[in-house]
């Protein structure tokens, strides 16, 4: 029998092989390429083109540069307007409470707090987008937020009057009850704010700060160990649908080692900010005085119990857990 003949028959018996899927995603992201998630998204980028053997090829786009900012990622991937988006949790608070979590003040001080606190509630976090089309596939934390300014400030006085940008509720409520005069606005839009003096000074990490190299603004970083947000990656399960069962396990991998990628990266990534905020002429006070700190923590808890009432028990029970560890 010749070659064609084989062809041909193998063909009509429904024998022939299907080629492999292919897809190209777009992966918005409101930060610096050289951000911590910039570079966790990337990372995940390149290892999901690697496992699928050049089958998924994604491009990542930073900096808001397709016109889409956090708050905007969540129904802009659930109607898959995007396919992908690493977002800034903390703005989607106002879509569910539940996103609050990894951003209540002075909540998880260290970076086993942060991971144990982000394990107890990444079920609650994936449901919420399940339910809107969606899947999470990996969540990163970024360093804990500090305050960015012309002065150091170590004591409520030093807050007093200061427009401070805030990013979401619960730091608006907390510098509010500090003293200061909160302005809650989006990442994307802090460089402008600042070169117009809309704004004094920024509460936000010392890596993201570093990313669009706040000291042509700012003279001073102050530590005050807020809150280590975190960041997600998420697919339109459209999208995800459409993957064949290697695709989605291969996608699955690249998620997990992107994970593991990014939480790595915080483990030195202050110091190294720290470092690079001194070379370009800035002052850092790392430490701030316990008086202070007592102070930041009693002006955060009325928001922490008040969110905790609201949300309900799915809070309640993460918080008790977290307390039990």
């Amino acid at each position: 029998m010749t070659i064609k003949l084989l062809l041909a028959t193998a063909a009509g018996l429904g024998l022939a092989v299907a080629p492999a899927l292919s897809a190209t995603w777009d992966l918005s992201s409101e930060y610096p390429a050289g951000s911590l998630q910039g570079r966790t998204a990337e990372f995940f980028a390149d290892a999901v083109t690697a496992k699928t053997g050049g089958e998924i090829e994604i491009t990542v786009h930073h900096g808001a540069a397709l016109g889409y900012k956090s708050v905007d990622h969540f129904d802009a991937v659930g109607d898959g307007a995007l396919q992908a988006a690493s977002s800034a949790l903390v703005f989607w608070t106002g879509i569910d409470p539940i996103f609050q979590l990894s951003s209540l003040p002075f909540l998880a001080p260290t970076s086993k707090d942060v991971r144990d606190l982000y394990e107890l509630s990444r079920p609650e976090y994936a449901k919420v987008l399940e339910d809107n089309n969606q899947v999470l596939l990996l969540a990163t934390p970024w360093p804990s937020s500090g305050l960015w300014g012309n002065k150091a400030f170590t004591a409520t006085a030093d807050l007093e009057g200061v427009k401070v940008r805030t990013y979401d509720v619960a730091s608006t409520e907390t510098m509010k009850n500090a003293g200061a005069f909160p302005i809650q606005i989006s990442w994307a839009d802090v460089p402008a704010q600042l070169s117009t003096n809309a704004i004094d000074a920024v509460l936000t990490s010392p890596n993201g700060g570093v990313g669009v190299q706040m000291w042509e603004e700012q003279s001073n970083f102050t530590n005050v160990n807020y809150a280590s947000s975190l960041q997600a990656i998420h697919l339109n399960r459209d999208a995800w649908n459409d993957l064949s069962e290697e695709q989605q396990a291969a996608v699955k991998e690249a998620a997990a080692e992107a994970e593991t990628f990014g939480w790595n990266l915080l483990s030195d990534a202050t110091a190294k900010d720290f470092d690079t905020m001194r070379e370009n002429g800035m002052a850092v006070t790392e430490e701030i005085p316990t008086e202070f700190s007592a102070a930041l923590t009693a002006a955060a808890q009325p928001f922490i119990d008040q969110w905790v009432e609201n949300t309900g028990e799915r809070a309640q029970s993460i918080m008790d857990a977290y307390k039990k560890r």
